[in-house]
């Protein structure tokens, strides 16, 4: 309250206030000496109300400024204009907030607090992991279980993000909504250059709203979609963003059941822009050695191309080594070749050894492991080592049955100067046939013994009379059938493998059996087994002199 309420009539008695001093009309307008306050009295009634009422609490006197009623009467130095003291009420924003739109909020380009805002705004609990991650190179959300609301505040902190250049989000399930989200960053974004999406199951829609503005982005280089059943449609939209001028030089598609039609996409693709440098497509359905061979077309007039993986599509066919071929002899960059575990057969064999004397310098891994190769072709590859243009590190021929020879080979080769960083693999060695232990051929006739004893018969007086019989050579069908004319009760087989131990004269129409080796090895092993001696021929009977034969004679 001001001094202006003095004024008020109170409803019981009026105060009285006497005149101390008054002011001469010559008088400027200076204050009262300083001697003269002390005179200053008020003679105020003890029943003033504002008195009484200010000790019960219900009055306040206000601030003691003087009221801008009095200034034009006052004799002081304070203006006499109120508004020098008491300006006009400026307008608090009634009119901005009336007749303007609300301004938007400007959040740093980090993104975190704008990531927090939008959490708040979804009713989402914020991921501390990537909120602290955004200011770090990378965003490490593996098997982390995102939720697809929690990818729209994600994918707008990353929008005008200048920190982060690795996004992963490996198998966290992300339905199309989270891919058109993610999509949306590649509009804005200039620095992230990977995004993994490992087993996020995306499939076809998923990636035609991912890659919608991807030919936009120049940032962008390696884009991960294994496990992510795209089949060939998906592929059809890939192929369309990389005609558009997308700039992704590594790709990975593995396990996302491509067929043949997959291929041909791409080919038509790098028809006008071939940038790319690395592909995976193993794991899928592609079976087609046609369509492998016109996409390493395409990969050959690309020389920046370095790695190729086509492992685990059941590839066969010639064209398979005229593809790897063509990619050795073309590809100066190229360093990492993967085939294995297909079907590929020595029909490819002489072809790559061919490509890889031509090879280029980087050439470092070839790796034909798990195919249906045989041990001359694994030694034919080795072989290859041995010249020095051929800089191949590794050469991987896991599960390849080898000889010894290719063993001795690779020893010699691992000994060499230039080869002592070479990593050879391969799979089970054969060993040189060596007979060890019991020889066959008394396991034959002691089962031949053991036959014949049955039917009380001895083979040794069974095969050495038939040789005293028909001599050194026999036939091998009339040796089997004078063995069952003697009786001797033999198997087939038997009779078989000993033709086979101990072979004759091939002749042009029939084999023989060689009866003398035979009968000398019985003579050893039966040294007491021999054929009755041949009694001598019967003389002739004399002639009776009494009989009248005689007589007549």
């Amino acid at each position: 309250m001001s001094l202006s309420e003095s004024s008020i009539k109170s409803t019981e008695k009026e105060p009285v206030v006497k005149v101390i001093y008054k002011r001469s009309i010559d008088d400027s307008s200076q204050e009262a000496p300083k001697s003269e306050w002390s005179s200053l009295q008020f003679d105020v009634s003890e029943e003033n109300i504002k008195k009484i009422r200010y000790e019960e609490g219900l009055y306040d006197p206000g601030s003691g400024e003087i009221c801008t009623k009095y200034l034009p009467l006052s004799a002081s130095s304070v203006f006499r204009h109120p508004y020098y003291n008491y300006p006009g009420i400026v307008d608090p924003g009634i009119k901005d907030a009336l007749l303007k739109s609300e301004p938007k909020t400007i959040y740093p380009e980090d993104g975190q607090k704008l990531y927090l805002a939008l959490c708040e705004e979804s009713n989402q609990c914020p991921i501390r992991q990537f909120y602290r991650e955004l200011l770090t190179s990378k965003i490490d959300l593996k098997y982390y279980g995102v939720s697809s609301k929690g990818v729209r505040p994600i994918a707008c902190a990353l929008k005008y993000n200048r920190f982060v250049t690795v996004v992963d989000l490996t198998d966290n399930f992300l339905d199309e909504d989270c891919c058109y989200h993610l999509g949306e960053i590649l509009i804005e974004n200039i620095t992230l250059e990977e995004l993994n999406l490992h087993g996020c199951r995306i499939g076809p829609e998923g990636l035609k709203r991912l890659i919608a503005n991807l030919h936009i982005n120049k940032s962008l280089r390696t884009l991960n979609l294994c496990k992510n059943k795209l089949g060939d449609k998906g592929l059809e939209y890939l192929a369309k963003s990389i005609f558009l001028g997308a700039d992704i030089v590594d790709i990975n598609l593995s396990y996302n059941e491509l067929g043949p039609n997959s291929l041909t996409s791409l080919c038509d693709a790098f028809e006008t822009h071939n940038k790319l440098k690395c592909i995976d497509l193993s794991w899928n359905n592609i079976m087609s050695a046609n369509a492998v061979f016109s996409l390493c077309q395409k990969f050959a007039q690309n020389e920046a191309f370095e790695y190729i993986n086509l492992s685990w599509n059941s590839l066969s066919g010639a064209k398979i080594g005229n593809s790897i071929r063509v990619l050795i002899a073309r590809c100066p960059n190229l360093h990492s070749i993967y085939f294995n575990n297909n079907r590929l057969s020595s029909e490819v064999v002489k072809t790559i050894c061919a490509g890889l004397v031509n090879c280029g310098p980087k050439l470092t891994t070839l790796d034909l492991s798990y195919n249906k190769l045989m041990p001359e072709d694994a030694l034919l590859l080795l072989s290859c080592l041995k010249n020095r243009k051929v800089k191949l590190k590794y050469l991987l021929l896991d599960n390849i049955i080898v000889k010894e020879e290719f063993d001795a080979l690779r020893k010699e080769i691992l000994q060499q100067k230039f080869r002592k960083d070479t990593v050879i693999t391969h799979g089970e060695v054969i060993p040189a046939f060596v007979p060890k232990g019991v020889d066959i051929r008394e396991i034959l006739f002691n089962r031949a013994d053991f036959l014949c004893k049955k039917k009380k018969k001895d083979i040794a007086l069974i095969l050495l009379g038939i040789h005293k019989e028909f001599g050194a050579q026999m036939d091998t069908k009339m040796f089997a059938r004078a063995i069952k004319t003697n009786g001797a009760p033999l198997d087939e087989d038997v009779v078989e493998a000993m033709t086979i131990l101990f072979p004759g004269a091939v002749l042009a129409k029939s084999k023989n059996i060689n009866l003398a080796d035979l009968v000398d090895y019985l003579s050893r092993k039966w040294p007491d087994r021999k054929l009755p001696p041949t009694p001598p021929p019967e003389p002739e009977p004399e002639p009776d002199p009494k009989s009248p034969k005689s007589k007549k004679k």
